[in-house]
């Protein structure tokens, strides 16, 4: 990009130059954004995610395969659904 450009009021660009400056602004940031986490609850969150009964997701949970993608304090279950996706396609 050339300082001339830097240097000019916004209102005198031409659609060019603004079309330009406004796709290397952009092109960083789309790139940094994170991943968000998917979330499920619970042993109906568990069920919901492999579309299953509760009883088949009592024995999934139970089973230890998808033990590295939940979270639990107490009656509390959080599973990240990726993860325990990854876990279940191994």
């Amino acid at each position: 990009m050339s300082m001339d450009i830097l240097n000019k009021p916004l209102w005198m660009l031409t659609v060019g130059e603004f079309l330009k400056l406004m796709n290397q602004a952009t092109t960083p940031i789309e790139k940094n954004v994170p991943k968000e986490k998917k979330l499920a609850y619970g042993i109906a969150g568990i069920a919901q995610l492999f579309n299953c009964s509760m009883t088949t997701a009592n024995r999934i949970k139970a089973s230890g395969k998808i033990d590295e993608a939940i979270s639990q304090h107490g009656r509390i279950i959080v599973i990240d659904t990726d993860l325990a996706l990854e876990l279940m396609k191994k």
